[in-house]
């Protein structure tokens, strides 16, 4: 089988669910085509994430024009020191993914005229939320934690300001992202996209009132931690998400991700869980409507 050939479609879920996180201009297929092929297996809702000011456009304007689209809009944490200083960070899963490419570096004024247009589409009512923001150590080094940092508290700050979800992306850097919303004070609605801590991490998660998004990762061999904080993550507090076209759940790791897999992860989290599908699904897009407020 192809590396690059699409999966199957999944048998559809009973229950109608959303795809909390997902990148539809990177993906192969049309808007009208995803969305439809997610329709098919009961996944009738996305969140369209922006990574930089283009994507982020881009995602209102798609969100604008389809009703089972909401947009989030933001600065990807690895945007930021790119735009301060012009580093070319290379692409791939969880970081610099977006088409639009790296943009030149034009100082701290650069970075504050992008937060501006941000904080401009943030406004729209059909943005729900304010990400993928944070802090992302394993595809930038030192040099740019300054500006991710400043970044990441700009965006709670817009967060706050227009009453959209925060979505977090953390990535090796758990123990500063969460300093940064202890200190900050995070938004009433807090998103961790592609949760990636640990059990312990999931409880303090869970104390703060922090939503906990979980990809196809937790369907990988190597990733009994995550499944292990999923256990211990409670029901309303618990999203899906496919971050498509990344991280596509076994067996189909390695393979395009699209909406339309959301059922194998949102199968294989019941089975952690140790509930039924209908139940989880049903929690999740519940979880999902009161995170995004649609």
């Amino acid at each position: 089988m192809s590396r690059t050939e699409a999966p199957p479609l999944p048998e559809p879920l009973r229950v109608p669910v959303a795809d909390s996180h997902t990148h539809l201009d990177m993906q192969d297929a049309t808007v009208e085509e995803g969305l439809a092929r997610a329709a098919a297996v009961n996944v009738t809702t996305v969140i369209q994430v922006g990574c930089d000011v283009a994507g982020s456009r881009w995602a209102a304007e798609t969100a604008a024009a389809h009703a089972n689209v909401h947009a989030a809009v933001a600065l990807h944490p690895n945007e930021a020191p790119r735009i301060v200083h012009g580093d070319q960070v290379p692409p791939g899963a969880g970081g610099g993914r977006s088409r639009q490419g790296a943009r030149e570096g034009g100082g701290t004024a650069a970075l504050h005229e992008a937060l501006a247009e941000i904080d401009a589409l943030a406004a729209l009512d059909h943005v729900r939320g304010v990400g993928e923001t944070g802090l992302d150590y394993f595809r930038t080094g030192p040099e740019g934690m300054a500006a991710q940092e400043e970044s990441f508290r700009a965006h709670i700050e817009i967060a706050k300001r227009h009453g959209k979800a925060l979505v977090i992306h953390d990535r090796e850097a758990h123990a500063d992202v969460l300093r940064v919303l202890a200190d900050a004070g995070a938004p009433e609605r807090t998103v961790f996209h592609c949760y990636s801590g640990d059990a312990d991490m999931a409880r303090i998660c869970a104390d703060a009132g922090y939503f906990m998004s979980f990809a196809g990762n937790v369907t990988f061999k190597n990733a009994q931690p995550l499944r292990d904080a999923l256990a211990v993550a409670p029901m309303e507090l618990v999203l899906v998400e496919t971050d498509a076209p990344f991280l596509t759940p076994a067996p189909y790791r390695g393979r395009p991700n699209a909406p339309y897999l959301i059922p194998v992860t949102l199968r294989a989290m019941a089975e952690v869980k140790g509930v039924d599908e209908d139940t989880l699904a049903s929690a999740v897009a519940d979880n999902t409507a009161r995170a995004f407020d649609y």
